[in-house]
C-alpha cells in the first residue's frame, strides 16, 4: 500500500454507606477468600502510583500472543481476524481516555473535541502511556477531508508476532487501532480506524494507522472552523 501518497503532514456524588448489617455480613465472609492484611484492594490504589511503571517485554510479547490465538479461533480470514482484534482494543481505549486525562497537567487534561487536538493527543499522550514514545507521524490526506493517518515505523505490537507466509497481510496491529477507535469514540468524534502495512526500505515493518472520521464530525469541524 502507498500509504503516504496524497497526504500532507500535520503539526505535531458521594455515596451513602453500607447498612450496618451488611458490614456484618462481609466480616463473616468465607475464611478461604484471600483478602490483603491491610483490607485494601485494587480500587483503593492512587491512580498515579503507576503512571510510570512498565511491563516486561516478555510477558507483554506472552500476553499479546495469547490475544491473537483467541482471535484467530474460528475466524474466516484475514479481515475477520483484524475486525476481532479490533473489537479487543475498542474497549481499552474508552477506559484510557479518562485514566490519561486524568494523569496530565491540569492545564492540558482537557478531553479533545477537535479533531486536530485528537489526533495530538492519540500523537502524544496515548502513544507514550503505550509504547513509550510518540507515534512518528500525523497526516492529512490530500483528496479526502475526513481521512487522517498515524504512523509508527516500528509497532511493538508486531514485533513478537510470526505471521506464515500465507498470512502476510495480516497486520496486529490491529489491536492498536481498536484503542485508536475507542479514544475518538470517547471524545465523541465517532471514526473508523484501520491498520495497513506501508513498509519501506528504511522501516520494513511501518505500520499506518488509517482514520476516517464520520461525515457529521467533518461538518462540525467546519462550521467551528467557520466561527473563527
Amino acid at each position: 500500500m502507498a500509504a503516504t501518497q496524497g497526504f500532507k503532514p500535520l503539526p505535531q456524588s458521594n455515596v451513602p454507606a453500607a447498612p450496618s448489617h451488611q458490614a456484618s455480613s462481609a466480616q463473616r465472609a468465607p475464611q478461604h477468600l484471600r483478602t490483603p492484611s491491610n483490607r485494601k484492594t485494587i480500587y483503593d490504589r492512587n491512580l498515579n502510583r503507576t503512571r510510570t511503571a512498565e511491563l516486561s517485554r516478555a510477558s507483554f510479547a506472552y500476553l499479546f500472543s495469547e490475544m491473537v490465538s483467541y482471535a484467530q479461533k474460528r475466524v474466516t480470514g484475514i479481515q475477520d481476524l483484524e475486525r476481532r482484534l479490533n473489537e479487543q482494543g475498542y474497549p481499552l481505549g474508552l477506559r484510557l481516555l479518562p485514566l490519561i486525562l486524568y494523569r496530565e497537567p491540569a492545564r492540558t487534561s482537557v478531553r479533545p473535541n477537535r479533531i486536530l487536538p485528537l489526533l495530538q493527543f492519540v500523537h502524544g499522550p496515548l502513544w507514550r502511556h503505550l509504547f513509550g514514545r510518540t507515534a512518528d507521524a500525523i497526516e492529512h490526506s490530500s483528496s479526502a477531508d475526513n481521512e487522517y493517518m498515524i504512523s509508527d515505523n516500528e509497532p511493538l505490537v508486531n514485533q513478537y508476532i510470526s505471521v506464515p507466509k500465507e498470512m502476510n497481510q495480516l497486520n496486529c496491529a490491529a489491536y492498536v487501532a481498536g484503542v485508536i477507535e475507542g479514544v475518538c469514540d470517547g471524545c465523541g468524534l465517532k471514526a473508523a480506524v484501520s491498520a495497513h502495512n506501508g513498509g519501506t526500505e528504511m522501516w520494513p515493518g511501518k505500520t499506518v494507522f488509517l482514520i476516517r472520521f464520520e461525515e457529521e464530525v467533518v461538518e462540525r469541524e467546519g462550521l467551528l472552523e467557520g466561527k473563527k
